[in-house]
């Protein structure tokens, strides 16, 4: 938790603080237990607290009697006084989610990624807002805004995307204008991973956590970081990016670096199904259906890896130790010590390759001796970047920024 300051013209900051204190401790926390986390007097959390209550942020919600002296009042958050709207623009699907202060999923929403012209994305992505916001019996006026967690590179400033390497026609969209318009409510824009890794540190295993990586393993491969605390941004917006690090030859040319030994072009769709059509791997899929479709191919893929086919794990395994290899390269550089990871991909294989993967982080981990590396499957499932994107608007809006203490 951060602390405040007793200084009067420091009121907001102090808010956000005291709120997010309230908001960590969900059995409630009472006036004095704030002041001891905060350093602020009892006086400014007296006065505090009597704003949020007044606002309907919190609540009084019973007394608790702890050794001599007056009972306290426990207090807690309200949960639902705050939403925000997560978008998760994965290729071939976008993910829609409604989340509450607690981090609870109150609608969620999936429709096929919107094609077009500019205009006609805005008007289908206005539409699926829209759709989700009706689907629940909070008011719209609940809202504090929508979060869009997209693939990099992105414009944050411009809140556009550059050029999405496997979002065909999405190059050059501009999303935090036009949509901030259309729906009359705040909107951001993060990098994807950035996102996932607010939503793990705000409600998923990073809580508590100071230092740790978030890693997607789903239609592309990417990492959030948390250092002391502060999701890792990077100058542009776009940290994060480990799909080129060196991890072996695959004969298939990256179509973003050019090289054909980056972890990018080992989770390539055509280098896996030729390695599994090499192998004798049979998926059940004509040839014609796995040209279509062959994030289908994939899948079924996993699905004979997980039944016990010798081959199909093989290949799984291969790509588990290059993805762990990438991953121990980097925690040796940042010396973390907890690695999360999520995604669809990922969903698919965790159940054998989670320990693999560790032991190569491991191994590859260079302050090997001064600590061990843990890594877990996030709890936050498949919606994970819906939920990200989701938290990111509600990060803003409530979380207290120490920069929003400099002079300008």
């Amino acid at each position: 938790m951060q602390r405040g300051s007793n200084l009067e013209r420091l009121g907001d900051y102090n808010q956000a603080v005291i709120l997010e204190g309230i908001r960590l401790a969900p059995e409630g926390i009472s006036r004095v237990e704030l002041a001891e986390e905060t350093k602020l007097s009892p006086q400014t959390v007296s006065n505090v607290v009597r704003r949020l209550l007044d606002d309907g942020m919190v609540r009084e919600d019973r007394t608790i009697i702890n050794g001599p002296g007056k009972p306290r009042t426990v207090l807690q958050l309200e949960n639902n006084r705050l939403l925000g709207v997560g978008i998760h623009l994965d290729p071939g699907v976008m993910t829609l989610v409604a989340v509450n202060l607690a981090g609870e999923k109150v609608a969620e929403e999936s429709r096929p990624i919107p094609v077009g012209s500019q205009n006609e994305i805005i008007r289908e992505i206005t539409d699926a807002v829209n759709v989700l916001i009706r689907s629940n019996r909070h008011k719209r006026a609940n809202y504090v805004g929508v979060g869009i967690a997209a693939p990099g590179p992105i414009d944050v400033e411009n809140g556009r995307l550059i050029n999405p390497p496997l979002l065909n026609g999405w190059k050059g969209i501009e999303l935090v204008g036009p949509l901030s318009k259309s729906l009359r409510m705040p909107v951001t824009l993060a990098k994807d991973t950035v996102a996932m890794t607010i939503a793990e540190q705000w409600i998923g295993g990073g809580q508590g956590h100071h230092n740790f990586i978030f890693t997607y393993v789903g239609s592309g491969i990417g990492v959030g970081m948390v250092i002391d605390g502060q999701v890792v941004h990077g100058v542009s917006g776009n940290a994060g990016e480990i799909g080129h690090f060196v991890v072996g030859e695959t004969g298939v040319e990256c179509g973003v670096c050019g090289r054909s030994d980056c972890v990018a072009s080992t989770l390539d769709r055509t280098f896996l199904l030729g390695l599994a059509k090499e192998d004798g791997v049979d998926l059940g899929m004509s040839e014609e259906d796995i040209a279509a479709d062959p994030n289908a191919a994939l899948g079924r893929l996993a699905e004979i890896a997980r039944e016990g086919d010798e081959a199909a794990k093989k290949i799984i395994l291969m790509v588990a130790e290059r993805l762990g290899s990438a991953l121990g390269t980097l925690v040796s550089v940042m010396d973390l010590n907890t690695v999360f990871v999520g995604g669809h991909t990922w969903n698919d294989v965790s159940e054998f390759v989670l320990e693999p993967v560790a032991a190569v982080i491991n191994r590859h981990f260079l302050g090997a001796g001064s600590h061990a590396v843990t890594v877990q499957n996030t709890a936050l499932g498949t919606s994970v970047g819906a939920m990200g994107g989701a938290c990111l608007i509600l990060d803003s809006h409530i979380s207290p920024r120490a920069s929003s203490l400099l002079l300008r």
